[in-house]
């Protein structure tokens, strides 16, 4: 099947993605590098990580409702400039040595919080710049961008950067969501949607979204089963390291290339999303998506070995890419225009707040009896995923998804 052409507009859209993605992954880790260099109360350090971590539960609907009430490439436009803005001014503090953990927290936050707007506009513009029918392949296409700007480029540069200067990775940070800003200014302009214009209170409106999901059966089904595969995920993630190094015996020095593994699985699935979307469905393909990662996790459970452990992480994250840029792309194809932005922004809501919840407890887990359970957690609690959305995430095979479908509207 010859593969969709997406055009001028999606490919600046990539750009913007990939440059902002890179950026992302240097200040991240340098984040945490110069967090450690700055204080070791691990408290301290861990209000760092939740100032990032509040702001989309906190604030979530309501970006998701500015989001459709304002033109979306300009938003984005002028979120990334204020990001560089603000990147830019930590990496002044951190040169001059005038930063310190109030100033890393406060940065977190407003970074958090700006990312809150940001998201929902990005997937609300989408729509507008591909075909509904390319829409699984343009998703694909974009985490696969970002997975190797992320993955291969930046996660490994940052501490290299951050060795040279300590500002350095937050300096080219910076740079990279000016240069963000100047690839979605480029894409031609599109008004507000007629209906998103503001009528009554924002707090208000940001429950639309809400209200849409609940009503509609499918993407209910979809939410909460991301809600159910994040509790899954983040349990795993939190104790990764010490599951590698005690349960599969990965050398210390070796970790590195175990953790690729998510890297390169991540991008096999974000380059098969169109395909298989096109070869069997949207709905299918997610259906089937959810029985493969409760094999691969099941396969990690049982694994005690670094290379099959390895394998059977990366079979999961090209299902976890292969999820995210199908789910987005059935969305994106249902949901008014007018409202893409709050309804992404309530999926995301829900399906973040199981997140520390499964940190948490895969914690206590291992504490009290040792990583290696939460392995056979996880598949369980993804046995129970697929079994729940099996039947609710029913739907017709391809036809190029029925001609791309017209909008429901519940």
């Amino acid at each position: 099947m010859t593969a969709p052409v997406l055009g001028r507009d999606f490919r600046l859209l990539w750009s913007a993605a990939v440059s902002s993605r890179f950026g992302d992954t240097l200040r991240t880790p340098a984040l945490a590098l110069l967090a450690a260099t700055l204080t070791r109360d691990p408290r301290a350090i861990a209000a760092v990580t939740v100032a990032g971590q509040l702001p989309p539960l906190l604030l979530g609907l309501l970006g998701g409702a500015y989001a459709d009430r304002w033109e979306r490439r300009r938003t984005m436009a002028a979120v990334d400039g204020a990001r560089a803005v603000v990147v830019a001014a930590l990496a002044v503090l951190v040169a001059t040595g005038r930063a310190g953990v109030a100033s890393l927290v406060a940065v977190a936050f407003l970074l958090a919080a700006l990312g809150t707007l940001f998201d929902p506009a990005s997937f609300a513009l989408l729509p507008s710049v591909v075909p509904p029918a390319a829409l699984p392949t343009a998703n694909g296409r974009l985490q696969a961008g970002t997975a190797v700007a992320g993955g291969f480029l930046g996660a490994p540069l940052a501490g290299v950067l951050f060795a040279v200067a300590a500002a350095l990775p937050f300096a080219v940070d910076a740079l990279t969501f000016a240069l963000a800003a100047v690839l979605v200014l480029a894409i031609p302009a599109s008004p507000a949607p007629a209906a998103a214009r503001p009528r009554r209170s924002v707090w208000r409106e940001s429950w639309a979204g809400v209200r849409w999901v609940r009503r509609d059966r499918t993407l209910w089904g979809v939410t909460v089963a991301s809600a159910g595969s994040n509790l899954a995920i983040s349990g795993v993630m939190a104790v990764l390291v010490l599951y590698a190094l005690t349960v599969l015996r990965v050398p210390a020095e070796a970790y590195g290339l175990f953790a690729a593994g998510v890297v390169v699985g991540g991008l096999v699935g974000a380059l098969a999303a169109g395909r298989l979307a096109a070869r069997f469905g949207t709905l299918p393909a997610l259906r089937a998506v959810l029985v493969w990662q409760t094999l691969a996790l099941a396969g990690f459970a049982v694994a005690r070995h670094p290379l099959s452990g390895g394998l059977a992480l990366t079979c999961f994250a090209a299902g976890t890419t292969v999820w995210n840029s199908l789910w987005s792309a059935y969305g994106q194809r249902h949901v008014p225009p007018e409202l893409l932005g709050r309804v992404r922004a309530a999926q995301r809501v829900v399906g973040l707040v199981s997140a520390p919840v499964g940190a948490a407890l895969a914690g206590l887990a291992g504490q009290a009896y040792g990583v290696a359970p939460v392995g056979w957690a996880a598949a369980g609690v993804f046995a129970v995923v697929t079994a729940g959305a099996w039947r609710t995430l029913r739907g017709a095979g391809s036809a190029v998804e029925r001609r791309a479908e017209p909008v429901a509207r519940p």
